[in-house]
C-alpha cells in the first residue's frame, strides 16, 4: 500500500517547502515537492545569450499550487513502477532502458510515450493523478522566483551542473565533461523551491507539443496542445512526474 507523508524541511535558501513521500514497491521512495502558486515571465528576452525565437515572446503566466518530483525519476523508481502487477495501460515499458547504469542515476533513453505510460501506471497504483508537467509549470518550477537565465544566476559551471564543460554558456569558463550521468542530487544545489537537477544531467519531458514560438500560449500554465498529430509523436516533445 502506498503511503504519503508530509515532511516540512528547509532548502539552502532558507525557504520552507512541503515534501511528500510516495512509497513504491520494494520500499523505494518517490519524493514530491509542493510548488507555491505565483506568476512569472515565461520565455527569454532577445538580449539573453543563446536564446532563440522559440522562447519568445516573453509573457506573464499565473499558476496555482501544484506538486513536482524533487528529482528526475531514477532507474530504481522506473524499474519499480515498470514491474507493477497491473497489465500495461497503453504500452509495454522496458524496465532497464538506461545506458548509464545506476540505481540513483536518472532514467534515460525513454520516449515521451514511455514517460506518459509510467505516469499512468503510477497513478493507477497510488490512486493519485501523476502526469508530465506543462512547459510553463516546468519553467516556473525551475526558475523558482528568479529572473536570470538559470536559477543559479546569469551562468552555470560544471561545479554545480552536469553538462559538457567544453561548451560553456556565455562567458563562463570551460569545465569538466563527465561523459555520463550522475546520481540525482549529487551537486546538493537545490533551487529555492527545493528541486534538484533542474539544469543539466538529462533532458526532461513536458506534456506540451512543440510550438515555433509562444504566440497564443496559455497564460494559466495549462498544457498547450495545438496539433493532435504531434501529441502522438514522442520526438516532438520535451521524466519528472507531477
Amino acid at each position: 500500500m502506498s503511503v504519503v507523508q508530509v515532511i516540512p524541511i528547509y532548502t539552502s535558501q532558507s525557504k520552507s517547502a512541503r515534501y511528500f513521500i510516495e512509497t513504491l514497491p520494494n520500499n523505494i521512495n518517490l519524493e514530491i515537492v509542493e510548488i507555491p502558486a505565483g506568476s512569472f515571465d515565461m520565455g527569454a528576452l532577445e538580449q539573453e545569450q543563446e536564446s532563440s525565437d522559440s522562447e519568445r515572446p516573453q509573457h506573464e503566466v499565473t499558476l496555482g499550487t501544484f506538486r513536482m518530483g524533487k528529482y528526475p525519476i531514477t532507474q530504481e523508481q522506473w524499474r519499480s513502477v515498470s514491474a507493477l502487477p497491473h497489465p500495461q495501460i497503453e504500452q509495454k515499458l522496458n524496465p532497464e532502458p538506461s545506458h548509464f547504469k545506476g540505481e540513483k542515476r536518472p532514467v534515460e533513453r525513454v520516449s515521451w510515450l514511455d514517460a506518459v505510460e509510467f505516469c499512468r501506471r503510477l497513478s493507477k497504483h497510488t490512486g493519485r493523478e501523476y502526469r508530465l508537467p506543462s512547459e510553463a509549470e516546468w519553467e516556473y518550477a525551475c526558475r523558482a522566483e528568479t529572473t536570470t537565465p538559470f536559477h543559479f544566476g546569469e551562468t552555470i559551471t560544471t561545479d554545480y551542473v552536469n553538462y559538457n564543460g567544453n561548451y560553456p554558456y556565455g562567458d563562463a569558463p570551460k569545465g569538466i565533461d563527465r561523459k555520463e550521468t550522475t546520481d540525482v542530487g549529487s551537486f546538493k544545489s537545490a533551487n529555492a523551491f527545493g528541486l534538484y537537477d533542474m539544469h543539466g544531467n538529462v533532458w526532461e519531458w513536458c506534456a506540451d507539443d512543440w510550438h515555433e514560438d509562444y504566440k497564443g500560449a496559455p497564460k494559466d500554465g495549462s498544457v498547450w496542445i495545438k496539433d493532435n498529430k504531434n501529441y502522438e509523436d514522442p520526438e516532438t516533445r520535451k521524466v519528472r512526474p507531477q
